[in-house]
């Protein structure tokens, strides 16, 4: 979630990068209108398109992904669990709780930006009650009495009775294209972007282009219908009060009036210069092109059957070598005739046959092909996703609470201490085989010691049969100074 919320970010970037440098400036207003409606939507939608025959054109060479490296005796049948940050200063459970916070923060800010919102709506309905309404062709007048205010908002024009004659005049003329462009939308699209991404800024700076559009459409059709003269005389008057809200077309506001005087002067630009629209094309590509070869899910599910297809291949080249061994030693002991009878088991898929049965206990399927993974006491139920995320969060948890951070002051240790542990479930759904690799004996005997706490587990399953599964659980114990 958050890497495609970054990716939104970054792509709106881009969009508003190339709007700034080549489009603004530009009089094709109703395109730069489409440009800055239709580039936010893109944004959303390019991080979710994942085209493959781009990802099959660009060179490997480009798109490296370094595997993730597990020392073990059993590599294919270790899973490796989430690793779990101890902090002497600080127990596991408030690493953990930092976790839904910035879930919370979203939700809070999206609660405070709904009611700011609601508040703006509820300032435009007071204006609206407190003026004289008056009714004509779709469009309805709202006279303020005492002000200078002058807006529209939809199809309602809220202009102040103070204003001069010439100038409501100006001002209506304005607005109502205003109205009849339903400017009043697009600023409410924005509106509501800025309620549910309140965090992201890029969204700010476009309703702020927008608006400035808006203003330049506005001016573009109300000079043809005004005197010139007046107008200008109008913008360059004093700068009156205006209600400070996002979504609505003030006509009086100053840090617009200067932009608006240089593009009512400006040439219309030259039609050649649409051409400046096909920029659009490169970028999308360019974003299509990220977005494509970016590792995903799938991706890495494709990765991972590529490397069971070549541990296949390895196996087999094992198995060749394993026959010409015993051709060559002539008989088999009992344990090399066990360990025989587990590869083959391994290797049919069909443990559930009965020449197998005296050796279940010693099977140990891969975690990532087993059918039901082993189930922590209390996540019964769930599906194998959810379990296995179960199973992680409640490991983490027990290893956070009974891991004895004393140790890092009682050993004067510093900084970040790595601990490797490994255990297996077996088939009756034990711990068992234990083992811890650190920098100090006392750290090994005491990641030990709380492994041998989890409780019995459901074992795992395979064909109908329990079955053993190896685990890994890095430990990081972060002593705070």
């Amino acid at each position: 979630m958050i890497h495609y919320i970054l990716q939104i970010i970054a792509f709106q970037l881009l969009f508003l990068v190339t709007y700034d440098l080549f489009l603004k400036k530009e009089t094709f207003f109703n395109w730069n209108r489409a440009y800055l409606l239709i580039t936010p939507i893109l944004s959303f939608l390019l991080p979710l398109i994942r085209l493959d025959f781009i990802r099959q054109r660009i060179p490997t060479a480009y798109n490296i992904q370094l595997p993730e490296v597990l020392i073990t005796d059993s590599p294919m049948q270790v899973h490796l669990l989430p690793e779990v940050v101890i902090g002497s200063g600080s127990g596991l459970s408030n690493y953990l709780s930092l976790i839904p916070i910035f879930g919370y923060l979203w939700y809070l800010g999206i609660a405070a930006s709904l009611f700011l919102f609601i508040y703006k709506i509820f300032k435009i309905f007071k204006l609206r009650r407190s003026g004289t309404k008056i009714n004509a062709k779709k469009i309805t007048l709202v006279s303020l009495p005492n002000t200078n205010t002058a807006f529209s908002f939809f199809n309602t024009i809220y202009i102040g009775s103070d204003l001069s004659e010439i100038k409501k005049t100006n001002v209506i003329v304005h607005e109502k294209i205003h109205v009849k462009e339903y400017h009043s939308i697009d600023l409410i699209f924005f509106e509501i972007l800025r309620i549910l991404f309140w965090f992201n800024p890029l969204v700010y700076i476009y309703q702020n282009r927008m608006a400035m559009l808006q203003e330049y459409i506005a001016d573009a059709k109300a000079i043809a219908e005004t005197n010139k003269k007046e107008y200008y005389q109008d913008l360059l008057s004093q700068v009156f009060q205006t209600e400070k809200i996002s979504f609505i077309n003030t006509f009086f506001n100053h840090s617009l009036i200067k932009n608006r005087l240089v593009m009512l002067q400006k040439s219309k630009s030259r039609k050649i210069f649409q051409l400046k629209y096909l920029l659009l094309v490169p970028v999308v590509c360019m974003m299509l092109v990220y977005t494509s070869c970016t590792e995903d899910a799938n991706a890495q599910s494709i990765q991972n059957s590529e490397n069971i297809d070549s541990s296949k291949s390895l196996l087999i080249q094992k198995i060749e070598a394993v026959k010409e061994q015993i051709a060559v030693q002539g008989n088999v002991s009992p344990e090399e005739e066990k360990a025989l009878k587990v590869l083959s088991a391994l290797v049919s898929g069909d443990i559930s046959n009965e020449q197998y049965k005296d050796i279940t206990d010693a099977l140990e399927i891969p975690f990532g092909v087993i059918e039901k993974v082993p189930v922590y006491p209390g996540c019964e139920n769930l599906s194998q996703t959810e379990a296995k995320k179960c199973f992680s969060k409640n490991v983490s948890q027990l290893v956070g609470s009974q891991f004895n951070i004393k140790l890092g002051k009682t050993l004067g240790l510093k900084g970040r201490q790595k601990i490797k542990v490994k255990f297996k479930i077996d088939n009756k759904g034990n711990i068992v085989d234990i083992a811890a690799r650190a920098s100090l004996p006392q750290l090994e005997t005491e990641a030990i010691r709380v492994i041998n706490q989890l409780p019995k587990m459901t074992p795992g399953v395979q064909d109908g049969v329990n079955v053993s599964v190896m685990y890994s659980l890095p430990i990081v114990f972060d002593i705070k100074e």
